[in-house]
C-alpha cells in the first residue's frame, strides 16, 4: 500500500473512521505512521506486590486464584472481583461495571496486571487494571492522543496493520550521513518509536527521528538564506565606522562594537548582508543600526528603517535626528498620517537621492515609493512583520544589506531555526548608567498603596505608567479599562496632577500629541495600554503599575518594564494581579525574580512552546511532530552543524543519492523553498 494512500482504504478503517481520524490530523498511511505515541507503560518491568509503590503505575505478573465474583451493590453499579498471587503476596483486583474484562480472567492462569496499587499493609488492590496472558513479548506499550471515536488501543492496532499493508519506506537520508551519526534506518526508527523493543531502542528512534526533523528544517532554512544571494550593488568601499564613533557623546558598549564590526564587515562583502540584531531592553540597537546608516550615507547609498507602529518610528526619527543633527545626513519621516503635500515631496526626493535615510512605517513598502540608491534595509521589532513585508522593503533596491532588530530574546538555539535565513548579532550587555528596575507583584488590596508610591515620584518631578489590558470596559471581564481609570484617577485619587491617556484607537495625531506632552514633562503620568509596548524612551519616568498583569504575556511584560530605567534614576514596576492559577502565578513571579530578558524568553518558550513564539508561524515554519526546541538544543547544534556541512560541499544537493533528501525538504516546505 502506497504511503501517499488515503486512509480510508487501510483495513479496518472505511470512511466513517477516517472522518474520525482526520481530527487528529491523520489522512494518509504516512500521517498514520508519523502519529507518535505521547508516552508509554512498560509492562517489562515486573515488581512483585509487596514492593510495588502505591499510586504509580506497575505492571504485576500474578495467577489468577479463582474466576471473578460478580457483586452487585445498587442499581446500575456491579462489582466484579477476584484474588491473584505472585506466590508471595495477594492483591485484590476489581473491574467496575466490566462484565467482558471480568469474564476473560480465568482460575490457574498467570496474567500481567497493568495498574495502580492502592491500600495499606497486607490489603492491597488493583482497580480496573490493564491485562493480558503473560507471552514473551511484554515490552513497552505506545499511549496515543485519542479523540471522540477512538482509543489508544484502536490506533495501535491500525499503525500494526499499517506496517504489514505499506511499501517499502525508503530512507531520505543517505547512508553516509546516518553512519557518520550513528543513526538508525528510518523504517527501523519508525517501528521503534511505536513498539521499542526496550528502553533503549526507544532512546534511539526518538534521536534519529528528532535528528531527521531538525535536519530537514535545517537544510530547508539554509538553503533560503543562500536563495536569491546575487552579488549586491552597494559592496562599501570604505569603512567610516571610527569617524560615526566621534560623534557620540557615549562610549558604546563592548557588545556594540562587536555587532557593528560584523555587520560592517558583512557590507564590505559581494553578496548583501543578511543579519539579525538581537538585543535586549535598552541594549542599544539603534545606535549599531545608525553606525551602518552612517557608513551608507558616506558612501553615497541611501538607507530605510521601517517600524511597524508610527508611535516607534517617530521614536527612531527623533533619535536619529538628534545623533545626526550635526553631520550633512538628510533624514525624513514617513507614515500613514504624513500630509499628502510632504508625501509627494519625500518621495520625490527619495526618487532622485536627496534623501540618505528615511525613517517609517509600512507607507515605505507602498508601491509608489521608489529609492535612487537603497543599500540598507532596517527593520524593527521584526516579529511584527511578516516575512513579505521585509522581502517587499528590500525589494526596493537592488539586492540592499539588510538588518532586522529585535527586542523580544529569543534563546539562541530556537533563533538558530526561526531565524535561520539571517546571521546572528547578539547585544549581551547594558549601557552603562541603566539602573536595575525592581519590580513587585501585589494583589489589588495593595491598588491604593501603589498608586500612593507613584504620587510620591510625582511630587518629586518624577513621571511614571498604568497600563492597562484594555482601552474601554467590557462587561464579560472584570478588567481595568484605561479610559475608565483616567476619568476616575484625573478626579479622584490624583487630582491636581497632570495625566495623559494614551490607547490605539486614538488617531495618530493625537497619539502624537500625547507623547509629545509627556516626552515634554508637561504630562506627568500616562494612562495607557499596550501602545508603550515599544519605542517610548522617556528618561524621566522611573514607575509603572501593571494592572491586570496576568492578562499579559511574559515578553510583554518585560517590554513593557522596558519603558522605565532608560534614564540614571532608580526605577519600579509595580504588577497587580488577583490571579490565583498556578502556572500564572508562576509566570509573574518570574518577572519579578530577573530583568534578564533571555532568561524569560527562555521560560516564556517552556510555557508556550515553539509554535507560537513571537510569531514564529509568520515565517512559515513546518510544524514539529517529535523534535522540542526547548528541550532538543543539543539536536539543533547537531543538525545545524550537519546541514552547514553537506551544503558545503553539495549546496544543490545534486545526485541521485541525494534525490530521496531534496523531495523530504521541499515537502515539509510545502513548495516553499526549491532544492532543485
Amino acid at each position: 500500500m502506497n504511503l501517499n494512500a488515503n486512509i480510508k482504504y487501510l483495513k479496518g478503517v472505511g470512511e466513517k473512521r477516517a472522518a474520525i481520524l482526520a481530527k487528529l490530523g491523520i489522512f494518509t498511511l504516512w500521517d498514520l505512521l508519523t502519529f507518535y505515541p505521547r508516552v508509554y507503560e512498560d509492562w517489562s518491568r515486573i515488581i512483585p506486590i509487596k514492593y510495588a509503590p502505591v499510586n504509580e503505575n506497575v505492571c504485576i505478573k500474578a495467577i489468577a486464584g479463582m474466576p471473578c465474583r460478580e457483586h452487585r451493590i445498587r442499581k446500575g453499579m456491579t462489582l466484579y472481583k477476584t484474588e491473584v498471587t505472585d506466590g508471595e503476596s495477594l492483591l485484590d483486583i476489581t473491574f467496575f461495571n466490566n462484565k467482558y474484562a471480568a469474564a476473560k480472567i480465568e482460575q490457574g492462569k498467570e496474567y500481567l496486571f497493568f495498574g495502580k496499587i492502592t491500600g495499606k499493609g497486607y490489603y492491597r488492590q488493583m482497580t480496573s487494571p490493564e491485562f493480558e496472558e503473560v507471552t514473551d513479548k511484554g515490552g513497552m506499550r505506545p499511549i496515543y492522543p485519542q479523540t471522540a471515536g477512538i482509543n489508544s488501543k484502536a490506533i495501535e492496532k491500525l499503525i500494526k496493520t499499517a506496517f504489514d499493508s505499506c511499501d517499502k519506506i525508503d530512507d531520505p537520508i543517505p547512508k553516509d550521513i546516518r553512519n557518520s551519526y550513528c543513526l538508525l534506518n528510518l523504517e527501523g526508527a519508525l517501528k521503534n518509536i511505536h513498539f521499542p523493543e526496550n528502553e533503549d531502542m526507544l532512546s534511539e528512534a526518538r534521536r534519529r527521528l528528532i535528528f531527521e526533523e531538525l535536519f530537514l528544517l535545517e537544510l530547508g532554512m539554509m538553503r533560503l538564506k543562500t536563495k536569491n544571494r546575487r552579488s549586491t550593488a552597494f559592496s562599501m568601499q570604505n569603512d567610516f565606522t571610527d569617524e560615526y564613533f566621534s560623534l557620540l557623546p557615549f562610549e558604546l558598549t563592548g557588545a556594540q562594537k562587536r555587532a557593528i564590526a560584523e555587520a560592517t564587515a558583512d557590507m564590505m562583502k559581494k553578496v548583501p548582508m543578511n543579519r539579525l540584531l538581537q538585543g535586549d531592553v535598552g541594549s542599544g540597537k539603534t545606535a549599531v543600526s545608525a553606525a551602518l546608516i552612517y557608513n551608507c550615507a558616506r558612501n553615497g547609498c541611501q538607507s530605510a528603517l521601517m517600524a511597524p507602529t508610527e508611535v516607534l518610528a517617530m521614536q527612531h526619527y527623533k533619535t536619529l535626528a538628534k545623533m545626526f543633527e550635526n553631520t550633512d545626513i538628510t533624514i525624513s519621516l514617513l507614515t500613514g498620517s504624513t500630509p499628502a503635500a510632504e508625501k509627494k515631496k519625500i518621495k520625490a526626493a527619495l526618487k532622485d537621492g536627496t534623501i540618505d535615510l528615511i525613517v517609517g512605517t509600512h507607507a515605505l513598502i507602498q508601491k509608489d515609493v521608489e529609492f535612487n540608491n537603497l543599500a540598507l534595509a532596517v527593520t524593527d521589532e521584526q516579529h511584527r512583520f511578516g516575512v513579505n513585508q521585509r522581502s517587499t522593503l528590500s525589494s526596493k533596491g537592488n539586492n540592499p544589506h539588510t538588518l532586522v532588530m529585535s527586542a523580544t530574546p529569543i534563546p539562541r538555539t530556537l533563533a538558530l531555526i526561526i531565524y535561520g535565513d539571517l546571521d546572528l548579532s547578539i547585544l549581551d550587555e547594558m549601557p552603562k548608567g541603566r539602573q536595575k528596575i525592581e519590580t513587585f507583584l501585589v494583589n489589588s488590596e495593595i491598588r491604593e498603596r501603589a498608586y500612593g508610591y507613584i504620587k510620591k515620584h510625582l511630587c518629586e518631578g518624577m513621571q511614571g505608567y498604568i497600563v492597562c489590558p484594555m482601552v474601554e470596559d467590557n462587561e464579560e471581564f472584570e478588567l481595568t479599562a484605561a479610559t475608565k481609570l483616567y476619568t476616575d484617577l484625573s478626579e479622584g485619587f490624583f487630582k491636581g496632577f497632570r495625566l495623559g491617556l494614551l490607547h490605539g484607537k486614538m488617531k495618530p495625531a493625537e497619539k502624537k500629541a500625547v507623547m509629545d506632552s509627556f516626552a515634554s514633562g508637561e504630562t506627568q503620568l500616562l494612562v495607557s495600554t499596550t501602545v508603550i509596548e515599544v519605542g517610548i524612551d522617556v528618561p524621566n519616568a522611573v514607575i509603572m503599575v501593571i494592572e491586570n498583569a496576568e492578562r499579559f504575556g511574559l515578553s510583554q511584560l518585560h517590554q513593557l518594564r522596558g519603558r522605565i530605567g532608560r534614564g540614571s534614576h532608580k526605577s519600579s514596576c509595580i504588577m497587580i494581579s488577583d490571579a490565583q492559577n498556578e502556572e500564572t502565578v508562576h509566570r509573574l513571579k518570574t518577572l519579578a525574580s530577573t530583568t534578564d530578558g533571555f532568561k524569560i524568553a527562555d521560560e516564556d518558550l517552556k510555557l508556550r512552546g515553539p509554535g507560537d513564539f513571537f510569531g514564529s508561524r509568520q515565517h512559515g515554519l513546518p510544524e514539529m511532530k517529535i523534535a522540542n526546541m526547548m528541550t532538543d538544543g543539543e539536536a539543533i547544534r547537531e543538525t545545524h552543524a550537519a546541514a552547514a556541512n553537506l551544503l558545503k560541499k553539495n549546496p544543490a544537493l545534486e545526485g541521485e543519492e541525494f534525490e530521496l533528501l531534496r523531495k523530504a525538504v521541499n515537502r515539509l516546505f510545502s513548495g516553499g523553498i526549491s532544492m532543485n
